[in-house]
């Protein structure tokens, strides 16, 4: 069998080959070939146009579609690959791509010809569970805050949750999705001594954590809120003015799934006139962040460029997550 690999700015060639190493030993050509951009800033735009519109938005360039009637397989992280493509494949079997997410894949398509499509559900769970914990302490700590002031020249100890911060032990923290993410910021959390509810509606099993109900009956308890939910037609805005407006006073609001879970005007306006004491996210709805940006403006909010997945282990062990998979399908 024959594959070609699309290497990128972030998984690049050397990344791609020895994290495929595995499939070569299983008799597998592997061919590898680079989406190239300009820089990171240029790859992300096209990952987000592929996010928003889907994989029909961006062709490939012609020096990475000739000859794929030889491919038996092809692999990408975030190389588009629609009908066109597929199509120009006679040999196609088996699709695999090196993210949870497959919007830049036309799946639907491709398994309407009787191919195969894998993706890597799980490969950012260290990376994005750990930058979660610390985007929940740097903003009920005032890490960031106290970080800016003090390098701008401003001995500053009061912030706007106040001049003593409160403390993960005596806290209630909320998950708001309790897949694999959840669970292990869940983990993470525990030794910290805070009590940790969650709302899942499609979680069944056993927990050390509490499952509560209703979404409404969670964001009135927590005074710590994290986003862990996949963005769908029906989660999308599943957080907006009519929580904020019970949520508590002194509530935090964390954001590292996808922006579009929390209606983005309310969740400002709700900062803005102090009805929760602040936020910290890393996906917004239009990205890079526009300067004019509601966000840009407040001072309880703590802001980061959509790089809590952006880790070594996240990249580098996709290829390999995703080579288990393909030769457990091939066997």
């Amino acid at each position: 069998m024959k594959c070609l690999a699309i290497a990128d700015l972030f998984i690049d060639k050397q990344m791609m080959k020895e994290g495929l190493a595995s499939l070569e030993d299983f008799g597998i050509e592997i061919i590898v070939k680079e989406w190239k951009h300009e820089n990171l800033e240029a790859l992300q735009n096209d990952n987000i146009t592929l996010e928003s519109k889907g994989s029909e938005a961006i062709a490939l360039p012609e020096e990475l579609i000739e000859g794929l009637e030889d491919y038996d397989m092809i692999i990408t992280q975030f190389a588009p690959i629609g009908k066109k493509v597929i199509d120009q494949c006679e040999n196609l079997k088996l699709l695999g791509v090196l993210r949870a997410g497959i919007e830049n894949v036309n799946q639907e398509y491709a398994k309407s010809k009787g191919i195969i499509v894998l993706n890597t559900p799980g490969r950012s769970i260290t990376s994005v569970s750990e930058f979660t914990v610390g985007m929940i302490l740097s903003e009920i700590r005032n890490i960031a805050r106290g970080n800016h002031k003090l390098k701008n020249g401003e001995w500053e100890k009061y912030f706007p949750n106040g001049v003593l911060a409160p403390e993960l032990k005596e806290s209630t923290i909320g998950l708001i999705g309790y897949g694999a993410i959840g669970q292990r910021v869940a983990e993470l959390l525990r030794p910290f001594g805070g009590k940790i509810l969650f709302f899942d509606d499609y979680y069944q099993g056993d927990t050390h954590d509490t499952q509560v109900n209703t979404l409404e009956e969670l964001v009135k308890q927590a005074d710590i809120l994290s986003m862990h939910y996949r963005l769908t037609e029906q989660t999308k805005n599943m957080i907006n003015k009519e929580h904020f407006n019970v949520m508590k006073k002194n509530t935090v609001l964390i954001n590292t799934a996808r922006s579009g879970l929390i209606n983005e005007q309310d969740l400002a306006e709700a900062l803005r006139e102090r009805k929760i004491a602040g936020a910290a996210v890393d996906v917004f709805d239009i990205e890079p962040l526009p300067r004019d940006h509601p966000y840009n403006n407040l001072d309880n909010i703590t802001i980061t460029p959509h790089i809590a997945g952006s880790t070594v282990g996240n990249f580098a062990n996709s290829p390999v997550i995703l080579s288990k998979r393909i030769i457990e399908a091939l066997e």
